[in-house]
């Protein structure tokens, strides 16, 4: 058989494997199935990724949103199974699920909303009541809005970013720090212990003492401690001054990265310009996530979507994760047009799938594998020119028997504002192959999202 990996850069292999028995799949047509919290880890964290979102994960300049997709794509197939991703934010939860519909983010495993006031944990966001009841200490918002209106140049923020635990306001910089002064002492003599954070050049929030980002983050690394499960390293990742008290807390690693705003800089000279632990990035946003990854010596930082030639990737051992984000990647490609149009990619294509293996359609038609390897001939290039793009989320992997894994996540296609996502899980088997072959894909199974079906099934393809 001719080698994927020298044709299109796929590893592959052939096998008459038989099926594991697995179970019923309409276990895994529920979101909630798909485990998404800290207690899916049995032991310590590899690697524990804090990151704000706006102008850091996600970068608002970049219409293509290449290097958040780079970043994903490089989470998934390397540390999605053995690695916790935390989101750090300001916004509140309404405008994060905006954020969420808005771009193509992966699901977190645990979330930091409203300034670290809010923490919540898993793909239900679970709120943590005891982070809640320990900011609830010496705070009294009735006389924070009290004392705010009393300074005119103070303008209230949207009803949504107004929480329990956090009052925002906007300001203008050259203000701000007199403000900031003025207000605390009256707080104080009102019996409050706040925090004001300024961020942005424009955003004053008021916080309980013990809020914000960085205390966030101590809480859930004590928390993890007490579990016996601290993350073998933590990289802290921020861009705006609410980020700062993120490279305060000891032992983490922290990147600033290159779009960072001038408050963050000012605080790094003035407080870390020292610490070798906390770097100020070359690239901007999610590129220099990944670039502080390398750095630091975290792991893996090499995104396979930077990948030309996959035969350079030499794996250890079978990674079902990396081969399932590897197969959609080439996919991606073979619609846009990027790769060449011939037989002998379908011809390898059908190598990596099973003779007798099924396809589950989430429309709930079934065929076999083969057959829908050879409906790819009339999609190659059909999304040329457009805004297309494929990514996967939450690629947990099972072993199931000596030689297979059940591998669950969730597929989400974009084309221009349109987006679609399947809960998908596949059989895949090493048996009779080497690290170097790949895995064979045995069984796929596909039921739609609740609420990002396709408007026409015939439209969806693996």
């Amino acid at each position: 058989m001719t080698s994927l990996t020298k044709r299109f850069n796929y590893s592959v292999c052939y096998c008459c494997s038989t099926t594991p028995k697995i179970p019923s799949f309409n276990y895994f047509k529920s979101e909630a199935n798909i485990k998404s919290n800290m207690d899916r880890l049995a032991s310590a964290a590899r690697l524990m990724i804090v990151s704000d979102l706006d102008q850091t994960m996600v970068d608002h300049h970049d219409p293509e949103n290449l290097s958040l997709l780079r970043f994903n794509a490089l989470w998934e197939a390397n540390y999605r199974e053995s690695s916790l991703l935390v989101f750090s934010t300001g916004r509140s939860p309404i405008l994060y699920e905006e954020l969420r519909k808005e771009k193509p983010m992966l699901t977190p495993d645990v979330t930091i909303m409203s300034v670290g006031t809010e923490i919540t944990y898993g793909n239900s966001m679970v709120p943590d009541d005891g982070w809640e009841a320990l900011l609830n200490n010496k705070w009294d918002r009735k006389i924070v809005t009290e004392e705010t209106r009393k300074f005119p140049e103070l303008t209230l923020q949207s009803e949504t970013e107004q929480r329990p635990l956090k009052v925002s306001f906007y300001v203008q910089k050259d203000k701000a720090q007199d403000i900031m002064k003025t207000l605390s002492k009256s707080l104080e003599e009102r019996g409050l212990d706040v925090k004001i954070i300024y961020s942005g050049g424009i955003a004053l929030d008021i916080l309980p003492q013990g809020g914000g980002k960085g205390q966030a983050l101590a809480y859930l690394l004590k928390k993890l401690k007490r579990e016996g499960k601290l993350p073998n390293n933590t990289l802290a990742c921020g861009d705006s001054g609410n980020d700062a008290e993120l490279f305060s807390i000891p032992d983490v690693y922290g990147v600033m990265v290159a779009n960072a705003q001038e408050e963050l800089l000012e605080w790094h000279a003035a407080n870390a310009k020292d610490n070798p632990k906390v770097i100020h990035a070359t690239e901007r946003c999610a590129a220099g996530i990944i670039q502080a990854i390398g750095h630091f010596n975290l792991g893996p930082s090499i995104s396979p979507r930077d990948v030309t030639d996959m035969s350079e990737i030499k794996m250890k051992n079978f990674v079902p994760a990396y081969e399932v984000v590897k197969f959609y990647l080439f996919f991606e490609k073979w619609r846009r047009g990027e790769i060449e149009n011939s037989d002998l990619y379908l011809s390898n294509m059908k190598a990596v799938c099973r003779p007798s293996g099924t396809f589950v359609h989430p429309s709930g038609v079934e065929k076999s594998l083969e057959e829908y390897v050879n409906t790819l001939k009339k999609c190659h290039g059909d999304k040329k020119g457009k805004q297309y793009r494929i990514w996967v989320d939450q690629v947990l992997p099972t072993q199931v028997g000596s030689d297979s894994w059940l591998v669950s996540f969730k597929k989400w296609e974009l084309c221009g504002e349109e987006r679609q996502c399947c809960i998908t899980t596949v059989v895949l088997s090493s048996k009779n192959v080497t690290v170097a072959d790949g895995l064979t894909w045995t069984h796929v199974h596909q039921t739609w999202l609740p609420g990002a079906a396709a408007s026409d099934s015939a439209t969806w393809f693996f």
